[in-house]
């Protein structure tokens, strides 16, 4: 930095610390917080529209908040006085609906509840400043529950002092708002920052919930997996994205997801679909995870048949995409051409297979990948569906907004999917738009288009970022998909199991080498002890006896079957990790009822724990990235105040600052 630019810039920061007393005060601030115990970080992975078990692993922090009552009562309440108050801090306005059907001195509870939440928030709340513990207060109590939670040495007579205060809040009859708002606040307190890993779309009900309670959340981020890249492909306007989100929600039953929760127009769809295969059983489309006994006969009709109308607009768009960048090398996934519709044959990697449908009214063999005039009209109703839905926009921007291909953060690489690999350990190079990418720079190239599809003023480069977000979700070089195909047209048409399969890229079969992990490491620019990958997308099947700690303790897996159609392979209901200032712990969480049983008989998910990593010294701010940004700002502001003192920079009037 030239001195010239190094004064500039201490001018500029003079005008947030305009005297040597502001500069100093500031310092002394900054150096008293990097002495606090590091804040806990929550990891999630592939959460895939659950949003029951999602709010609930939030609410509990993975165990974080039990853990703390622990801490704070030990053997001074009984187990299911701890269980009844944990189940007040997750669900406190059910917990309170059903205790006041039952408890006869219900002012007693409520005083007993509320000295209990108060003794946990202390707690909590310790180690972080007095500052920081404010700007999370709720707006309405913020000061009753500072003046509660903060030791007060000048007060002589403490527990009078405080049971004046609680008495006057039941009193004013604000005790139930009050319980909330110190259960929320327990909540937020006891995770400091939040990861998921990507994947809060598809086959569950409601990621549209999901991205609701995240646009509350007071700090997260997020690696994008590949369902949610398609899902922004689709809100960003591409077709082959709108038409593999919706064959997605179709196949998995989620159709109210569309209608209800985004507001899609299904209708144009289904009416094209029970014209043109009215004649056609669609017995090839059923709905997956869901019983025919549960609709009509009527229904069930029409749901296969969009199932199967959607299908095949998606294999032509596809086709199109295919053939409008060869250089992918995704030629093998234009099969439409490849159909003997004579012999009902199709012809894949040269050997010729027997198909189980070729009914197909909308197919001209002659030109197979063209849409019909009614299927384009149905496209250009769901086209303006998707990019009008002001929620799903909303939520999108969320995504770009809080969202990235992986992060860095605190020594840990983050990412959703893998860095694809060759048998050799070496990363797998992909072509786009002429040139070469590996590695990181694969990753970077790949967001870089992300976000040009919703923010490039080059209408050819938006253009490219939209077809970019399909071949993220499906292609085998793609670091979020990382697998030989998607074998969708083969589990529709083909008997052959075999052909079913989808071989995942060398990277997974080199999890157990510790070099696997260094070398990714390195290449984003991590090495050292405490370094870690975590990585979601392909559940650990434990029930097999897969481990998810891999790489010699290096890399982390945590996709464990938050989505119940993978528990038959996982035998758990997901993997969670914290990062807290001892170290890291992962659970497995066995599979729970949501339903209001659960607050009513004051139930918690089993939650089977183990030590990842622990240090033997207590990690503090300052030893995390958000520390070593404060310990850059001291040195400024000591350089500010040698200007300061050396008439380099006068001082200014705080009266009179602009």
């Amino acid at each position: 930095m030239t001195d010239e630019s190094r004064l500039h810039y201490l001018e500029q920061l003079a005008e947030l610390y305009p005297t040597i007393s502001r500069a100093s005060t500031e310092i002394i601030n900054l150096q008293s917080i990097l002495y606090l115990p590091k804040g806990t970080e929550h990891f999630l992975s592939d959460i895939h529209g659950e949003h029951r078990a999602f709010s609930h692993v939030l609410r509990n922090g993975s165990g974080a908040v039990r853990k703390k009552i622990d801490d704070v009562f030990g053997h001074t309440l009984s187990t299911a006085d701890k269980m009844s108050l944990a189940t007040l801090i997750y669900y406190p306005q059910k917990k309170m609906e059903l205790v006041k059907k039952e408890e006869e001195d219900i002012e007693n509870w409520y005083k007993i509840s509320l000295y209990r939440l108060i003794e946990v928030c202390k707690t909590v709340s310790s180690k972080y400043t007095r500052s920081k513990v404010r700007k999370m207060l709720p707006e309405d109590y913020a000061y009753v529950i500072e003046e509660l939670i903060t030791e007060k040495q000048e007060v002589l007579n403490k527990e009078a002092y405080y049971e004046a205060i609680v008495n006057t809040i039941v009193e004013l009859g604000q005790t139930e708002n009050f319980i909330i708002a110190l259960a929320e606040l327990i909540q937020s307190l006891v995770i400091d920052h939040l990861h998921i890993l990507g994947d809060v779309y598809d086959r569950g009900p409601s990621p549209d919930k999901i991205m609701e309670r995240l646009e509350k959340y007071h700090s997260f981020d997020i690696q994008w997996g590949n369902h949610d890249i398609v899902w922004m492909g689709a809100a960003a306007g591409q077709l082959a994205c709108i038409a593999t989100v919706v064959r997605n929600c179709i196949r998995y039953g989620n159709l109210p997801l569309l209608e209800e929760g985004y507001g899609i127009n299904m209708l144009p769809l289904a009416t094209f679909a029970m014209d043109a295969y009215r004649d056609d059983l669609c017995e090839r489309f059923v709905i997956k995870d869901a019983t025919e006994e549960e609709r009509s006969q009527k229904e069930t009709q029409m749901n296969r048949k969009m199932h199967k109308a959607i299908a095949i607009l998606r294999f032509k768009l596809e086709g199109q995409l295919v053939q409008k960048y060869p250089e992918f090398g995704m030629e093998n996934r234009c099969l439409l051409h490849r159909i003997n519709y004579q012999d009902k044959t199709v012809e894949i990697d040269g050997k010729t297979y027997p198909m189980l449908d070729t009914c197909f009214p909308t197919i001209d063999p002659e030109h197979p990948y063209e849409l019909t005039k009614e299927e384009t009209e149905v496209m250009q109703r769901l086209l303006s569906s998707f990019t009008h839905c002001e929620k799903l926009q909303r939520h999108v921007r969320l995504m770009l907004k809080k969202g990235s291909m992986y992060r860095i953060y605190n020594g840990n690489l983050l990412y959703h999917g893998c860095v694809p690999m060759n048998e050799d350990g070496s990363f797998v190079k992909m072509k786009i738009f002429g040139k070469e990418y590996a590695g990181r720079e694969l990753y970077d190239v790949l967001e870089s288009y992300v976000r040009k599809a919703f923010f490039s003023m080059d209408k050819a480069e938006r253009e490219r970022g939209k077809d970019m977000m399909y071949y993220i979700w499906t292609s085998p070089d793609s670091p979020l998909y990382g697998r030989s195909k998607m074998a969708t047209f083969e589990r529709y048409f083909l008997a052959d199991k075999k052909m079913h399969h989808e071989s995942k890229n060398a990277y997974y079969r080199l999890l157990d080498k510790t070099e696997t992990a260094e070398r990714i490491l390195k290449e984003f620019g991590l090495e050292g002890e405490w370094v870690h990958i975590i990585n979601g997308h392909v559940p650990v099947e434990r029930v097999a006896g897969e481990s998810p700690v891999k790489c010699n303790g290096k890399l982390i897996q945590i996709d464990g079957g938050f989505s119940k159609t993978y528990r038959r392979r996982t035998g758990i209901a997901g993997y969670t990790l914290t990062y807290n200032s001892y170290g890291l712990t992962l659970s497995a969480h066995d599979p729970f009822d949501f339903s209001d049983r659960a607050v009513k008989d004051e139930l918690d998910i089993i939650s089977h724990q183990e030590a990842v990593e622990y240090r033997d010294k207590r990690i503090l701010v300052g030893d995390t990235d958000y520390g070593k940004r404060m310990m850059i700002r001291i040195d400024e502001l000591k350089e500010l105040i040698q200007a300061y003192q050396s008439g380099e920079i006068a001082e200014r009037d705080e009266q009179v600052r602009r």
